[in-house]
């Protein structure tokens, strides 16, 4: 029965200064759609990375001299080592037919260098990593080895993207603890607008013996519902938009040619959804706590 009592108290201060609540609400909205814009970013910054990490390798090219047992014998050498994850051999003749297909126009001119003879292209394993970070570590230790010609490699550009993509984890880190304090701050101004309106009965309740937990908690109540509806519009906005903005990137097949795809709403609606209801609720119970503490003290 309390519990009823202090969940209708709390629906009913929603209504007691309906300007406020509606301010408190968009102005709410609009710093949660911002805040899970940066978390979809964020999100989708992180699998990137981990996409990129993935995918990244080096390509070892063997003497053209080499006999196919100091080939094998290699390719055993490369294996071995510390940090790497797959060993993968490409013959002459599969290097030679990959290359003619990628080069579609001028396949009549190239077909003439499919020949055993006429291949200039090397054999070579493709070598993906347990960790990018032991790349030029293990770069230099293939090049000592017998029977390497060169090897190719983009471990400074995916070393720079790696940099670009923690910097604008921290930089999203930052503006999520800023737009946290803007919420706080919302909700604690917009209960205190409540509270202040009511301070006579508070004062009446608090001679009559009420306890301080009884007071406060129709306005905590208040507060975790303006930060509930403003999560369940927010989340079906973002939810929308990130659909339509993730389908015309697609469309424009940037990131395929990069061998990248992004998130679909459906794997970051659960993580998204936790984090408002925590947000939501973490942050009207804190604004409530705030405003109400001048008015409970004795």
């Amino acid at each position: 029965m309390r519990f009823k009592y202090l969940l209708v108290e709390g629906f009913k201060n929603l209504f007691k200064n309906k300007k406020a609540t509606m301010i408190s609400l968009v102005t709410m909205i609009c710093a949660m759609f911002i805040f899970g814009t940066c978390f979809t970013v964020g999100q989708n910054v992180k699998d990137i990375l981990k996409q990129i990490k993935e995918a990244q390798g080096m390509e070892v090219f063997i003497e053209k001299e080499a006999t196919e047992e100091e080939m094998e014998k290699l390719g055993q050498e490369i294996r071995a080592l510390d940090g790497v994850n797959s060993v993968v051999f490409k013959s002459r003749q599969e290097a030679i037919n990959s290359f003619v297909e990628s080069m579609k126009e001028y396949k009549e001119i190239l077909e003439g260098y499919k020949d055993e003879e006429t291949n200039p292209l090397r054999a070579s394993y493709v070598v993906t990593l347990t960790e990018l970070e032991k790349a030029k570590d293990v770069e230099s230790t293939i090049e000592k080895l017998d029977n390497v010609a060169n090897i190719t490699s983009s471990n400074v550009t995916i070393e720079v993207l790696i940099k670009v993509a923690n910097g604008i984890q921290i930089a999203i880190a930052v503006f999520f603890a800023l737009l946290l304090v803007i919420l706080i701050t919302i909700i604690s101004n917009t209960i205190k607008l409540t509270v202040h309106a009511r301070r006579r009965e508070i004062s009446i309740m608090k001679y009559v013996g009420a306890t301080n937990n009884f007071i406060r908690w129709p306005f905590v109540i208040e507060g975790m519902l303006i930060g509930l509806i403003a999560a369940i519009i927010t989340l079906l906005i973002v939810g929308a938009l990130y659909d339509i903005v993730v389908m015309k990137i697609q469309e424009a097949h940037v990131l395929q040619m990069m061998a990248i795809s992004l998130l679909q709403f459906s794997e970051v609606v659960q993580s998204i959804t936790i984090v408002y209801a925590i947000l939501g609720i973490g942050v009207g119970i804190l604004g409530s706590t705030i405003s109400m503490k001048k008015y409970l003290e004795v």
